[in-house]
């Protein structure tokens, strides 16, 4: 509920605040009083679009700010919870600030806010309907909102935003996945060219040391031969070999040990000597006689050497890090195979969750089927009563050719004002009068599943009279049962219906155009009814009829809390 609205140096506002109430609230005053610019500043504060030619002349900056009781609106304070602002046990303030040299701030409970925050809180906060933009259902999105309700399904809208995620989820995977197999096979014919110069040269690890040893038996071979043979006569076959003089000195040890037993150990450790001495003699003349100099065998060894070079160069550097690449590039091909399957149970899984989808936002456009036939029919059936008995109205499905998170369709509004004219969307209704009351119309249908709390007409009177002014009396009271209905009004039948009847008037103040903004009780009450029935309010016919329409009204009293009387200059 808009508990209390304060504007300063706004057009040619002064200093004006208004205290609301439940129900409905009436403004009413004489023509070019500032009805309708009390209407525009509430505009500017639910984030329409500001200007510096509202700021009054001289000032240097306008402020509006409203106050809100929000407790009961969990939607609010989710709002609040996700834009970061603190909550205020229950009310909300809103304020915003225009300067004359056209710097806009803005405010949430005190806290600096941009415009668009201020206009997202003011979208589930209030409609303002008249020559404004803020009204809720002039939006397609919210039309859609509307009708769900209206019908009963929302659970099964959410049903298909969700199941729509869940099919972009999917759909963006599997874009990813196939994107990733794309890159792989791009790369798989030089990876499969790696893996077989690799594999068909058929590697041992340690394959090069060994190979590089043989090589080098090879070109050395007449010198090993040599050497060995040599090694062999000095260590066992020549005369005087190492082990025959070691022989000797065993036998020399052995008569010594005669005297002395403890030179057995030498003779022990001289045994040992001679075995190894005659072992490495006869191990030399082996490799002596078994050794060959293969210039073909060293060849060939020389071309794998020079084969094992060139992967080390590309693989390497060394012949394991060759290996390990095969091993890398083998699990890489073996994922363009996991990566096909992967990417048919992802396909499978996406047309089982795509054929759900389908069959939810089927059900769902069934719902909006049904309700939009209701909902069409009943405002249509309502705006005759309204002064709009050419009018008709219907609810529009249209397809946007693919299902959304929002399901199968748009939901757009429709309008024709006169009989014979093509139907329009609500937003293109010319008449600020006209639009309030076909708005008015759909409030009235919507009551029981409308969220927004505060209902706001300008200009809902425009061209009305007679009959159908009690039939828009009767509207809004009706709807003022379920929201805030605050409305600026020159018709009598809708101020004898309010709760709470402020009067806006324009008067002298030491030369200075003033205005003051009072709520009207008892005789006061009647005299401004009076005004606005066309006769002399000073006369007792006048009064009478003004008492007979304000006993005729079923509205509860005012609760007798004024507004505040403030000054305005122009």
């Amino acid at each position: 509920m808009l508990v209390e609205l304060r504007i300063r140096d706004y057009a040619v506002v002064d200093d004006l605040v208004l205290e609301l109430g439940p129900g409905l609230n009436v403004l009413t005053g004489e023509t070019g009083a500032g009805k309708s610019i009390i209407v525009g500043a509430l505009g500017l504060l639910l984030g329409e679009r500001a200007s510096s030619t509202v700021v009054r002349t001289g000032a240097e900056r306008a402020t509006v700010e409203a106050v809100f009781d929000v407790s009961g609106l969990p939607e609010v304070r989710r709002l609040l919870e996700e834009q970061g602002f603190r909550s205020e046990e229950g009310l909300l303030i809103l304020r915003r600030e225009v300067a004359a040299a056209g710097r806009n701030r803005a405010w949430v409970n005190g806290s600096p806010a941009t415009a668009g925050a201020l206009g997202e809180l003011g979208n589930v906060l209030v409609d303002l309907h008249g020559q404004h933009e803020h009204q809720t259902l002039l939006r397609s999105r919210d039309q859609r909102a509307i009708i769900d309700a209206f019908g009963g399904a929302t659970e099964m809208a959410a049903r298909v935003a969700a199941s729509y995620a869940d099919v972009e989820a999917q759909r963006l995977a599997l874009e990813e996945r196939e994107e990733r197999v794309r890159e792989i096979e791009t790369r798989a014919d030089f990876l499969r060219f790696q893996l077989d110069e690799i594999d068909g040269s058929r590697v041992e690890p340690g394959e090069d040391v060994a190979l590089e040893a043989e090589a080098r038996r090879h070109e050395h071979a007449a010198d090993l031969v040599q050497g060995a043979e040599a090694v062999h006569d000095a260590l066992y076959a020549a005369d005087d070999s190492v082990a025959d003089r070691i022989a000797r000195v065993r036998r020399t040890l052995e008569r010594l040990a005669q005297f002395d037993p403890g030179f057995a150990a030498d003779i022990a450790r001289l045994d040992e000597a001679r075995v190894a001495v005659e072992e490495a003699g006869r191990r030399a003349g082996d490799y002596a006689s078994e050794m060959e100099h293969d210039p073909l065998r060293l060849e060939r060894v020389r071309e794998r050497l020079d084969k094992l070079f060139r992967l080390k160069r590309k693989y390497g550097p060394e012949l394991g890090d060759v290996l390990a690449t095969a091993q890398r590039v083998r699990a890489e091909l073996a994922a363009v195979e996991d990566a096909d399957h992967d990417l048919g149970l992802l396909k499978r899984h996406m047309e089982q969750s795509r054929a759900e989808l389908e069959g939810v936002a089927a059900a769902l456009t069934g719902l909006r089927v049904a309700a939009a036939e209701r909902l069409g029919a009943a405002v249509a059936a309502v705006l005759p009563d309204l002064g709009l008995p050419g009018a008709s109205f219907e609810v529009g499905l249209v397809s946007p050719g693919a299902i959304s998170a929002g399901g199968a369709e748009g939901v757009e509004f429709l309008v024709s004002p006169n009989r014979g004219f093509e139907a329009m969307p609500l937003s293109r209704i010319a008449s600020g009068g006209e639009l309030s009351r076909i708005m008015l119309a759909l409030k009235s249908v919507l009551a029981e599943v409308d969220a927004v709390p505060v209902l706001v007409f300008d200009e809902i009177d425009a061209g009305v009279g007679g009959v159908v002014a009690g039939a828009v009396a009767d509207k809004l009271s009706d709807v003022a049962t379920r929201h805030q209905v605050f409305v600026v009004t020159h018709l009598a039948q809708v101020a004898s219906r309010a709760r709470h009847h402020l009067l806006v008037e324009k008067g002298a103040d030491h030369d200075v155009t003033a205005a003051a903004v009072r709520l009207l009780t008892g005789e006061s009450r009647v005299e401004e009814i009076a005004r606005m029935l066309g006769g002399d309010p000073e006369s007792a016919t006048s009064r009478e009829h003004a008492r007979e329409l304000l006993g005729a009204s079923s509205g509860p009293k005012p609760s007798g809390r004024a507004a505040r009387r403030t000054r305005s200059v122009s």
